[in-house]
């Protein structure tokens, strides 16, 4: 199986088969070993301030969080010699994250909501992404790094 098939079908099972990942509504549009995109629209559910009707902190912690971790799932994937399901199952696993911090910029206000990451360094053990967060306008609402367990 190639690589591009395996983060597609990665992708679709994030997106469409984690509870939480459902529930705030991201989606996963791209990730490969570079870089990974998440969207999620706007939903009055997400809420943290109703008087500002602005994104929940968490959520948007949630969201660089995901970025950052599907960059590093691929990777591992990527280190791998064997890309049988069993392997790709066994090495994903172990990843989990060690640290993240998130930076807010500004309130999170728009339709839509576009978390990026990239790889900053992978390792045998550990992982570090940044991650941003920008609406449909570009406006840049904040960015994160993530350290990663990878083995």
């Amino acid at each position: 199986m190639n690589q591009a098939l395996i983060f597609t079908q990665i992708a679709q099972f994030w997106t469409n088969d984690m509870p939480f990942n459902q529930l705030l509504g991201f989606e996963i549009k791209h990730f490969d070993v570079e870089r990974s995109e998440i969207r999620f629209p706007w939903n009055d559910k997400l809420i943290g301030n109703p008087m500002q009707k602005i994104l929940h902190g968490g959520v948007t912690a949630s969201v660089l969080d995901l970025a950052g971790g599907v960059v590093a799932a691929a990777n591992i994937i990527n280190q791998l010699d064997d890309l049988s399901q069993e392997n790709i199952q066994q090495s994903l696993k172990k990843l989990g994250t060690i640290d993240l911090r998130t930076d807010f910029l500004r309130p999170g206000r728009g339709e839509e909501f576009i978390a990026t990451a990239h790889i900053i360094r992978s390792g045998n053990k550990v992982a570090v992404a940044r991650m941003e967060l920008h609406n449909e306008k570009n406006d840049h609402i904040a960015f994160g790094t993530g350290t990663y367990m990878v083995g």
